[in-house]
């Protein structure tokens, strides 16, 4: 074969990694509404006030007779969706490799989210039970549509690419949320204009956010291509769900320091997570911030999460991903020690948290997510990214029950957001004893010139 054949070959094989990342780009944009609309802005204060309205004289409401404050149902309907995914992610995990056909279960996941998440256009009255059935349903299929996306990172992005391709994933998807918080905005702000109440704007800007992530999951479902392996284990191993999970872990007992880094990942993300789907209950309940307050806020998150998470891929170049994550757990740590003390009433200081928050967001995902895909043993991405994802999404049920038992004992959310400062701390030190240049050649990959 010539040698202008091979450049030839070269060239059109790295033109068709850029049309795949491009697709794989636009499925953090079309999800990662729900992740912002969703979950971290318009759901917890209205399913709270939904469940409020429903509430006995006590603030009590009682789903399956269980009494539970109000005030707590949304924190407590989070950690049920994660533990649904526990059981639900080992299954895509498991088909994905057994079959090499990850389209067809990130489109059955991604459909089924967007229309729980459509569907949230009917939450109204004191229906805090359909919000919360609602709620379940789409956070765990958003988590298993993120096993499926995350596994095809090692195949579209060379090592030396991958952290630049996750950051530019998280940057997208920020963008988007950023895009449609602004029509939010004005439709919240101005639904008198539109002849619409408060709170079907409310349930407008819900169901849009399924629309959204439904319509624009047709582009990497296009240009993602499945790619059949042999299976890497004997055919009588070749199983379903649980016991996939249990090979895989006996498979991972011979890569600890994966195990350690995934350990050290699920604290400090699940502390991530619990303050995405909280932060706006604790400015709503505790800090008497209005709605339009708290979209503004959310936006800034948005708006600095996109610089955020490009930025510290920059600096992760320089200074590699552990030092970069490491960094930014400081920060969080700093960030929410400030949230406890912010002044009720006072949109400005809630303004710099937002702020805080958005510049470290991104990048200590993104940077997360590149990182991990370093350890992945070729031929068992789906498989691992379950386990990874489940470290993601489907552990971070903690914090989320932390914050809602902290609430319902203490009756403060000032006492639950700072109690998810432990979750930073301990990850940090975690993941500091990792030896990630050693884990990667353990799993058998080249180690990049910088990690």
């Amino acid at each position: 074969m010539g040698t202008d054949t091979v450049r030839a070959q070269a060239a059109e094989e790295a033109a068709e990694r850029r049309r795949e990342q491009r697709g794989w780009y636009f499925y953090d944009w079309a999800c990662s509404v729900y992740s912002t609309s969703v979950l971290t802005v318009f759901l917890g204060p209205y399913l709270t006030s939904v469940a409020k309205s429903a509430a006995d004289a006590d603030g009590f409401v009682h789903p399956l007779g269980i009494p539970l404050r109000a005030g707590s149902f949304f924190a407590y309907s989070v950690s049920a969706s994660v533990i649904l995914s526990i059981f639900v992610m080992p299954l895509a995990g498991a088909a994905a490799d057994r079959t090499g056909r990850k389209k067809p279960l990130l489109a059955t996941a991604a459909y089924l989210g967007a229309a729980a998440t459509t569907g949230m256009f009917f939450l109204d009255g004191d229906r805090y039970l359909l919000g919360g059935l609602l709620l379940i349903v789409a956070n765990a299929s958003v988590a298993v549509s993120m096993v499926l996306y995350n596994s095809y990172l090692p195949q579209i992005a060379p090592p030396e690419e991958r952290d630049a391709v996750s950051s530019r994933g998280w940057a997208f998807g920020y963008a988007a949320g950023s895009l449609v918080l602004v029509g939010n905005l004005i439709l919240f702000t101005a639904h008198d204009s539109f002849g619409v109440s408060e709170s079907t704007a409310v349930r407008i800007c819900l169901a849009a956010a399924g629309i959204w992530w439904g319509a624009f999951t047709l582009v990497p479902l296009k240009t993602l291509r499945d790619r059949r392996r042999t299976p890497s284990r004997p055919s009588g191993a070749s199983v379903h769900g649980w016991r996939q999970l249990a090979y895989t872990v006996r498979d991972m007992r011979g890569k600890p320091l994966t195990l350690a880094f995934l350990l050290a990942y699920l604290v400090y993300n699940d502390g991530i997570q619990t303050v995405i789907s909280q932060a706006s209950v604790y400015g709503s309940e505790e800090l008497g911030l209005s709605q339009s307050t708290l979209i503004v806020a959310v936006l800034l998150v948005q708006l600095l999460a996109v610089a955020g998470a490009l930025g510290m891929g920059r600096l992760a170049r320089t200074y590699g991903a552990k030092r970069t994550i490491l960094g930014s757990l400081l920060a969080w740590t700093v960030t929410l020690g400030a949230g406890y003390f912010l002044p009720a009433g006072a949109p400005f200081w809630f303004f710099v948290l937002a702020a805080g928050i958005g510049l470290v967001l991104g990048g200590s995902q993104a940077l997360s997510r590149s990182l991990f895909s370093h350890l992945v043993p070729g031929g068992k991405e789906a498989e691992y990214f379950s386990a990874y994802e489940m470290s993601d999404r489907g552990m971070s049920w903690l914090g989320p029950l932390l914050f809602g038992l902290t609430y319902q004992l203490t009756g403060s959310y000032r006492d639950a957001i700072i109690s998810l400062v432990a979750f930073f701390v301990i990850g940090f030190v975690l993941l500091a004893r990792v030896p990630v240049r050693q884990a990667i050649r353990d799993a058998g990959n080249p180690v990049p010139d910088r990690i």
